[in-house]
């Protein structure tokens, strides 16, 4: 009975996670697919952005994530307000946070958070969100920030999880040597700590 018991969990796990990663790609392609039909430039970032980059060389190395990152332009908030709005999307600015919910089910959980290109994600940070680099388009035609890109916000950030992304990311080989050269002192000094708690 306890080995059935384990199995059915596991299934009942299994199903979780592979429903939890269908609707965030949902999520995705449909706000990624109004950002482009409305001209707006985008780049995902965050785990998402490190789980594809990570697929395309280890798909079995890759983690998911549990929400989306978006860098865009403050600039454009507005258009992307609209333009997603027929999607079934809201903006919405809270607890100093910009994102879009998905209208039908507003809980945080579901929504995209947008970060601002040149500007602190937090006050604290020692950078602002890079003017990113052209972006690495994926075979959907979603625009991913570049390697180099993410590795300087996951250090900038540099909680647990922008660490383990740091990992992963140097794990599948992806930080080149170019990559940690363009990066500022503090930054190099983070990635070598970073890798040394390996």
């Amino acid at each position: 009975m306890r080995a059935y018991t384990e199995t059915v969990r596991a299934v009942i796990s299994d199903n979780a996670y592979d429903e939890h990663v269908d609707q965030l790609f949902e999520v995705l392609h449909r706000v990624t697919s109004a950002l482009r039909a409305a001209g707006i430039d985008y780049r995902v970032v965050g785990g998402v952005a490190v789980f594809l980059h990570i697929s395309e060389r280890d798909p079995l190395a890759a983690r998911m994530t549990r929400d989306i990152d978006l860098a865009v332009n403050r600039g454009d908030l507005d258009r992307i307000a609209e333009a997603l709005r027929p999607f079934g999307f809201e903006f919405r600015h809270t607890a100093g946070v910009d994102m879009l919910v998905v209208a039908a089910n507003p809980r945080g959980r579901s929504a995209v958070h947008l970060l601002m290109f040149r500007e602190k994600v937090r006050p604290e940070y020692a950078e602002a969100v890079p003017d990113f680099s052209p972006p690495v388009e994926t075979r959907n035609g979603v625009l991913l920030a570049a390697v180099a890109d993410l590795v300087r916000m996951k250090l900038t950030s540099y909680r647990l999880k922008d660490r383990v992304h740091v990992q992963d990311l140097d794990a599948a080989g992806l930080i080149t040597p170019e990559i940690e050269g363009g990066l500022p002192e503090e930054l190099r000094r983070r990635l070598a700590e970073t890798r040394a708690a390996e």
